[in-house]
């Protein structure tokens, strides 16, 4: 135990700790002024959740369900706890060690650290790694965007790659336990795509080792390898039972599943079968030229809108036509830089020039094979992320290929190739330090790997325009836009030829950048090879480069102004004169309809942090609310009849100055209703044709699949029929009936039932619920004065939670083991 826990063996590494923690508060130093990071991602993820967490402060329960987005959704994809996930638990524990967004920073390069010391690099050489990994700039700009999921499933990546590789090359049993740790916590990042992308990189070097165990001879010891690392996978995933079980059924009624309609002509993008469409998958696709912006960050222009400097032609331009030098300053704040194909672009995709050199030489100099693995899945991984750029292959792998149609912005995969980049330029470190190379071979391969990454970048330099147009597809509008603000055509026309010439210019200012510092890298790698540079001295050297390459770039996208105090920052979510005359109504359960979001009403959740709103905005919306909203709502002519049935009692839209103003809506139908006449339909495209001539509140249409629960039912019109709502909670809603003769009653409530989650009960009996007017939860309701309840309770959570409480207890019990046979191993050495 002395051996294994002595201060000789702990202090490296608790330094390398302790700096990476300096480190990740120094980027973001505002964190310790208490201020906060504010992303528009982040603000709809809380607009999102408000109701749940609302809830939750008022009685202490989780309600499943949520009415803020969509008109109701399981509430589970915006915000849950899981009580009995020790990786939950442990997830959310790290998260708090410092102010975000410097814990994500911090659990990037802890992670990759230790995938580095695994892969034999000392401490020196995994801390320059694992500054390189967490600090690419993909990783930041994601942040500022508040894609945290995505970030976090990034940064867990390395550890899970970690304890793989531990297994199979060292220990298989600390490399079961160390896989478990960081897959159990990769899931808790909860982003299911980057888990899946890691997942087939993993397999891949899993048949890659497995191959060389059998070409040995040692199959006993695969064996017992493969299961330690397949326990382990399974109790990280069983700690998340509850959580995986949820997306699972959920996926399943969204656009991700299989739509029962037939596909509109005029959607070339929609699902035509089990899955999303092509054309919605990917929508965002690099170029093959856009590959550059891993080595010269503005190779494409950056950002979608960005600034330009008063030196810029664009500027010259515009003053030079008289405009006023301050009216230009304000105008070249908000150019259309990035020239690529994507519709936005938040930045470049900078692996750093340092961390790309680095890489290159080590394909020619490192010797260990991991590194075929590891380039083998770069290219697939960029492959992927061309998306319809190499349509004939993409498109295969699309079709045919498990689950890799449930997802899209297949872009981020090139996060884990940077992985993997980084990965080689480590062991080409090692390969440098430790002289496991002679020096002709290093020589050879040093002058070809220089004359790569100098070469193209001194090149595109010297002459960028030889290779480019800077010219986008989207110029035409700009043009327009330019032309509604001079009302000069030449004049607008001029100007988005500035515009062209300062893309360019942006390309080869950064392609000089890049050259620098790639010289100076290459220098010391040299002077290294040559024993002019000691080892410390070259790792300092080497590690301030790469922090000073990264962070130049890095800064451009998530800065000190980017955070704001904690005044500032509740002002975000401060209500509006409009909002605030709704919030007046003390009816619990009606809907919002926001018009005045410049994203559409399908792509802000600005609405739900006040309101129970009809849109929202996420990435897995249920299917049949999405095609209720294309065909009936979001049309040349919206069908009011479908609104009114979705009790929206208030409409936002901008006035003339911008500004938001509460429109009621006197027709809304209110919570529930009595019809006074059916009729069944053959499948959802008839259903769906129904609605448009449908009234919905005089009668109703229902899927050919609940006929036989309406077997007997005649309606006979009841003018004195009532239905009230007397409760209301997220997760129950309580209604009375008083009628003189059975009835269909139809609920302005949105119909989920893959497992049969709503407990529906008429006087604590249990009832069938059904599905009306092709959304909404129906009932067949019998005479006289009746009670009914819905109550959202989804056996993935009762049943969930207790393998997750098991699961956690085999993961902790294999850590366990796994600390006890080393110190063990420690003490008979």
């Amino acid at each position: 135990m002395k051996n294994l826990f002595s201060w000789q063996r702990i202090w490296p590494h608790l330094v390398a700790v302790i700096g990476f923690m300096i480190l990740s508060v120094a980027y973001v130093s505002p964190v310790l002024q208490g201020k906060k990071l504010i992303a528009q991602d982040d603000v709809y993820a809380k607009g999102a959740a408000r109701e749940v967490l609302d809830y939750k402060k008022q009685t202490g329960e989780w309600s499943a369900w949520t009415n803020g987005m969509f008109a109701g959704m399981p509430a589970y994809l915006v915000a849950a706890d899981y009580p009995t996930s020790v990786s939950t638990k442990l997830g959310q524990g790290i998260n708090k060690i410092l102010p975000a967004p410097a814990n994500y920073f911090l659990i990037g390069m802890v992670s990759a650290y230790i995938l580095f010391l695994v892969l034999g690099a000392g401490g020196w050489l995994a801390a320059i790694g694992a500054v390189a990994f967490a600090f690419s700039a993909f990783n930041v700009i994601n942040l500022e965007a508040g894609h945290v999921s995505q970030v976090i499933a990034i940064m867990y990546a390395p550890g899970v790659l970690a304890g793989v590789i531990l297994a199979f090359r060292k220990n298989w049993l600390a490399g079961a336990a160390l896989t478990g740790l960081f897959l159990s916590l990769e899931l808790y990042a909860n982003h299911v795509q980057i888990t899946y992308y890691l997942g087939i990189g993993i397999i891949i070097l899993v048949i890659i080792e497995s191959v060389s165990y059998i070409k040995k001879g040692r199959a006993k010891d695969l064996a017992l390898v493969l299961a330690g690392l397949a326990f382990a996978g399974a109790v990280a995933v069983g700690t998340h039972t509850t959580r995986l079980w949820n997306a699972y059924d959920y996926t399943k009624e969204t656009i991700r599943g299989k739509s029962e309609l037939t596909p509109l002509q005029t959607a070339p993008g929609a699902a035509t079968g089990d899955g999303l469409g092509k054309e919605y998958a990917f929508t965002y696709s690099y170029g093959l030229g856009e590959l550059l912006t891993l080595v010269i960050p503005n190779a494409y222009g950056g950002t979608s809108y960005g600034p330009l400097s008063n030196t810029s032609e664009t500027y010259k331009t515009l003053v030079g036509r008289g405009a006023d030098p301050a009216s230009a300053l304000n105008i070249i704040q908000q150019l259309p830089l990035y020239w690529g194909d994507q519709p936005i672009m938040g930045g470049p995709n900078y692996i750093g020039i340092i961390v790309f050199f680095l890489f290159i030489l080590g394909l020619f100099i490192v010797k260990n094979p991991i590194k075929y693995w590891a380039a083998g899945v770069i290219l697939l991984y960029i492959v992927w992320a061309l998306g319809k750029t190499f349509s004939g292959i993409n498109y295969l792998f699309f079709d045919y290929f498990p689950m890799f149609n449930k997802f899209r912005a297949m872009t981020m995969v090139i996060s884990l190739a940077q992985l993997l980049m980084v990965l080689v330029a480590v062991l080409a470190l090692v390969t440098i330090v430790e002289r496991k190379i002679d020096q002709n071979k290093f020589q050879k391969s040093f002058l070809i790997t220089l004359g790569i990454t100098a070469g193209v970048t001194l090149i595109l330099a010297l002459m960028p325009g030889v290779f480019f147009s800077f010219q986008a597809v989207s110029d035409a509008q700009y043009v327009g836009q330019f032309e509604q603000m001079t009302r000069d055509k030449a004049f607008a026309q001029e100007i988005m030829n500035s515009v062209i010439q300062d893309r360019a210019g942006l390309m080869k200012s950064d392609a000089i950048r890049s050259l620098i510092f790639v010289l100076l890298a290459a220098g010391v790698v040299w002077f290294t090879m040559k024993d002019k540079v000691k080892p410390v001295l070259f790792y300092g050297v080497m590690l301030i480069l790469i922090i000073f390459d990264l962070f130049g770039i890095d800064k451009r996208y998530l800065n000190n102004e980017d955070f704001l105090s904690n005044y500032a920052a509740q002002g975000v979510s401060t209500p509006s004169p409009a909002d605030e005359q709704i919030l007046r109504d003390t009816d619990p359960d009606y809907r919002v309809y926001d018009l005045s979001s410049r994203q559409g009403p399908f792509n802000s959740a600005d609405a739900s942090y006040f309101h129970k709103s009809l849109g929202g905005y996420h990435g897995a919306k249920l299917r049949r609310y999405q095609e209720l909203f294309e065909r009936q709502i979001a049309t040349q002519k919206p069908n009011t009849r479908i609104i009114n049935m979705l009790n929206t009692k208030y409409i936002l839209i901008p006035d003339q100055q911008g500004n938001k103003v509460a429109q009621p809506n006197p027709e809304a139908y209110g919570h529930a209703w009595f019809v006074n006449s059916f009729k069944i339909v053959p499948n959802a495209d008839a259903e769906m044709t129904a609605l448009d001539s449908l009234k919905p509140r005089e009668e109703a249409v229902l899927d050919q699949k609940f006929a036989d629960k309406l077997n007997g039912l005649k309606i006979q019109p009841d003018s004195t029929a009532k239905i009230s709502l007397i409760s209301y909670k997220p997760n129950e809603v309580i209604y009375e009936s008083n009628s003189n003769a059975e009835g269909l009653a139809v609920f302005s409530e949105i119909y989920y039932n893959v497992r049969d989650e709503w407990k529906v009960t008429i006087d604590d009996k249990p009832a069938d619920m059904l599905r009306a007017d092709y959304i909404l939860r129906a009932l067949r309701v019998p005479a006289g004065k009746h009670t009914i309840k819905f109550r959202f309770e989804p056996v993935s959570i009762t049943a969930g939670s207790k393998i997750d409480l098991v699961s956690s207890i085999l993961l902790v019990l294999l850590i366990a083991g796994a600390v006890f046979a080393e110190i063990k191993r420690t003490k008979s050495a």
